[in-house]
């Protein structure tokens, strides 16, 4: 028990320190950003005199030494509150949540699309023969070095201008999340792919393997059954990079389909210096990488049973 507290409050402790961290950089590198945050409040082509500006420093804290906005800026973040955006004039936290519906739904059917896919063609790709992981490896290089914004920008082409089998930009149709789903999962899978093979042949030439070759098993059964849930663990270690694919991977695919969510916030406010919001999306964003982190330790876990008495569950 002692272990697995003691593990728990190591990793509650990290989780803050990366939340922390993500949102100091975010609050410094933006005061470096050139321009004057009080053209986000007021607008750029707004006639307000030099004294009206200063009352409006004066509102926002503006006016202020750095250090005190900073230590204004994480005293509301750790009350969970994350400002007033200066462009919309609504909290950061409802702008934000009113988006995170869309992003969340691509990034879910992604994954799943992602995930399945790289498993189909790592078994299928996985034996004696090397042309098909030859093959493979080359689609692979290529989607894996397309930009998605030209990978999205074909997909469109292709399939909605020309062929008309999908909406040209987001809407209730469910067929409209089809293309923007490809788009964003095709690179993750192609990486997935490429690693998980590499553990799938390792695998396949352990011990265990050759065990359950005597004992009678089918070469897809061995690839199945016990070799995949190995080479599963190298693809676990890829999950900050998956992490970072997927939320930089919004940014553009839900611009390039004309579809709602947190990317697409994220680069107008970058766009209109919303400095608010882009923190804001920051601190979400570390946010997430925090807890598919812990997701991660735990399908650890689960596949591999030995790695219990490290975390301290098998104590528990």
């Amino acid at each position: 028990m002692r272990a697995a507290i003691r593990f728990a409050a190591g990793r509650l402790a990290a989780a803050v320190f990366v939340v922390w961290g993500a949102a100091t950089c975010a609050f410094l590198v933006l005061q470096l950003v050139p321009g004057d945050p009080v053209h986000a409040i007021v607008g750029s082509h707004a006639l307000v005199d030099s004294a009206q500006r200063e009352e409006i420093r004066h509102a926002y804290g503006l006016d202020e030494p750095l250090a005190v906005q900073y230590a204004a800026y994480l005293g509301k973040l750790a009350t969970g509150d994350l400002g007033t955006s200066h462009q919309l004039q609504q909290p950061v936290a409802e702008v934000l949540s009113a988006q995170l519906g869309p992003t969340v739904e691509l990034a879910l059917y992604a994954t799943l699309v992602a995930i399945v896919l790289a498993v189909v063609v790592t078994v299928l790709t996985s034996g004696r023969s090397r042309w098909p992981r030859r093959l493979a490896g080359l689609v692979e290089l290529v989607v894996v070095s397309t930009p998605s914004f030209w990978f999205g920008i074909m997909l469109l082409t292709v399939f909605s201008f020309r062929l008309g089998w999908f909406p040209v930009s987001d809407s209730s149709d469910a067929r409209s999340l089809v293309l923007p789903v490809i788009t964003l999962a095709l690179p993750v899978a192609a990486v997935l792919t490429q690693v998980m093979r590499e553990g799938l042949l390792d695998a396949l030439e352990q011990p265990f393997s050759l065990t359950a070759r005597a004992r009678g098993l089918s070469e897809s059964a061995v690839r199945a059954r016990h070799a995949l849930r190995h080479s599963a663990l190298p693809a676990l270690t890829l999950a900050g990079w998956f992490t970072g694919t997927l939320l930089g991977g919004a940014v553009v695919v839900e611009n390039v389909f004309a579809r709602s969510g947190i990317g697409r916030v994220a680069l107008e406010a970058v766009g209109g210096r919303d400095l608010p919001v882009v923190q804001g999306v920051v601190t979400l964003s570390a946010v997430a990488f925090v807890l598919v982190g812990a997701v991660v330790e735990l399908l650890y876990v689960v596949v591999d049973p030995r790695l219990r008495k490290g975390t301290g569950v098998a104590a528990a």
